[in-house]
This record gives structure tokens, sequence and C-alpha cells, in this order.
């Protein structure tokens, strides 16, 4: 079946409706980019960092879940932390025995939140590649169910309610900015807005994923480096979304290391939220001028993950 077909709009919509009582509706907030140092210009940032599990990942780890059938061995993910999150918390939600691994550069917050809802974590391995191997061979030995974080239907499909909540949110929107990281993200959005709305990838340059990709015409091998790396850097992007990208993604804008502290600073002191590196990316391409709207223009930011021990209170 081709990606386009199995990534219709009916399906998108049937998976929102199976995986609503378990996710949260996140709110937008409308900020103006003056009051953090820019140009006059009203933008919405859609504050997907609320969600359960504190990303958007919990909507792919729910669709999983509840079409697919479960083994008596449960679950295995691989995940740089906010996949492994989200199906810790949907196996919990559900009653679902689930094992999650790991590299070692996932953040300390990531992984004591995988442990509060009860997963076998198994840390190994310094990048996702790494635990991908790892739960590949633990898959084999257990039976259990795997649950890739970006590369399956059912993970675009979750991804993708993402699209149509923001557009029930925001019916004018014209420009939605999105961060790439193995992209099952951006590729679900893509999916349900079929060039409805200009969708801007933005990515680290430590981990040019889709750039590279783009590039050569498939996704390939790029580095996997920088501050966002255990969200926004595996290998390359996912093979079923990149017909997407080619379709309904705008080239990617690359930022900085130092770009995306910024913007998570600046949404911290400037509107009280808070992102982890990865979630901050796409705002990072707003503050830093990499990306300029045009006149007219109603763009959303995305703001898809909260992970960080950034802010402590103790």
């Amino acid at each position: 079946m081709p990606i386009e077909t199995a990534l219709s709009l009916e399906r998108i919509a049937e998976t929102e409706g199976l995986i609503r009582p378990y996710i949260r509706s996140t709110p937008v907030m409308r900020v103006d980019m003056q009051d953090f140092g820019g140009a006059p210009l009203k933008v919405d940032l859609k504050l997907e960092c609320l969600q359960h599990s504190g990303s958007f990942k919990a909507r792919g780890a729910f669709s999983h879940l509840l079409t697919r059938q479960v083994p008596a061995t449960g679950v295995v993910a691989a995940s740089g932390g906010n996949h492994g999150a989200a199906v810790a918390y949907a196996a919990s939600q559900l009653g679902v025995p689930a094992t999650i691994f790991v590299p070692s550069v996932s953040s300390p917050a990531k992984l004591e939140k995988i442990r509060a809802y009860g997963a076998n974590l198994v840390t190994g391995g310094e990048r996702y590649a790494d635990a991908l191997a790892a739960s590949e061979t633990h898959v084999r030995a257990s039976g259990a169910l795997a649950i890739h974080a970006y590369d399956q239907v059912e993970t675009l499909l979750g991804q993708g309610t993402l699209g149509k909540e923001i557009e029930e949110d925001v019916p004018d929107i014209t420009t939605l900015l999105v961060a790439v990281g193995g992209g099952g993200l951006i590729g679900g959005i893509a999916a349900w807005f079929r060039g409805r709305v200009k969708i801007v990838a933005v990515e680290s340059d430590g981990a040019p994923t889709l750039y590279e990709a783009f590039k050569a015409g498939k996704p390939v091998d790029a580095p996997a480096g920088g501050i966002a790396a255990d969200s926004l850097a595996p290998k390359r992007v996912g093979e079923l979304m990149f017909p997407l990208a080619q379709q309904f993604v705008q080239p990617p804008v690359l930022v900085t290391d130092d770009e995306i502290r910024a913007a998570q600073k600046t949404l911290w002191e400037g509107a009280r939220v808070v992102a982890e590196p990865g979630g901050a990316a796409a705002f990072a391409a707003m503050l830093s001028g990499k990306y300029v709207p045009v006149r007219d223009e109603r763009v959303c930011v995305l703001v898809c993950g909260a992970n960080t021990a950034a802010v402590r209170f103790d």
C-alpha cells in the first residue's frame, strides 16, 4: 500500500478517535516576537510539550497499543528518551509490560520518566542506532511487539493526529515550523495537511538528517551530534516519511546549538514554557531569524518536548 494511502486523512482521523481518551488536547499560546527582541509579529506556539510523558510521542505510542495485537511478553522500544517515555507511559495506562532500550546519550530527565512509568530500562551504546539494534535482538528472543520511534505506519498515524489538532486550533494557519529527528512527527503532520499549509522543517546543524536526505534524494546516514542529540539525532530519517517530505515539506532550516539554547532560555524567561533542546529547535529558527515569514503569514511553531532538567526546584 502506498504510504499516502496508508496515511490517509480518514485513517488519521480514525486514529485520533481511538487515542483521544488517552491523550491531552494541548494548548496554543499566542506571542509577539517583539517581546523576545524580534520584529513585531504574532506567532502561535503549539505547546505539545504539555502532552502526557512530556512530548508528542504519546500519540504514536497509543496508536500502536490500541491498533495492534500485543503479546503477553509486552512491547519493546528503542529510544533517545522521549519515545521510550511515551511507550512506557502508554503501556502503564493499558497494563502492558514494556522494555525500553536507550543509549548513553539520553538525558537523565527522560530516564527518570521511563523508570517512573514502571518499564524495564536497558541502557547501552552511544547512539539511538545502538539501542535499536539491542531492541531488535530482544524482540527476536522474546517475541515482544516492537514499536519503532518514527518509521512505522502506526507511529506516523499517531503523530498525524497532531496536525489535525493544530488545524482545529488555528484554522487560518498558513505556516507550521516543526523540528525533525527521524521524521515521524513531520511525516505524520505532512500526511494530514498534504500541502494545504507550508510546513518548514527545522534541524540541528549537528544532526541534519532530512537536510542530507534532500541532498541525496533518499534517506542517508548523517552526523548525529549537538545538544539535541537524544531527540533529533538518529542516523537517518525514516523511509516512510521521506516521500511525504519530498512532496509536502520545505527544505530544512538548520539551527546551531547556541541558537537552540537561546530559544530554550527565551521560552522560559519570556513565556514560562519549559522546552528541551529538541522541543525548542523550531522556535530557534524564528528567534534567530533563520526563518523569516513573508507578509500575512499566520505562523505556528510546534514546541514538541519538555523532558529536560534545565529547570529545577530543589
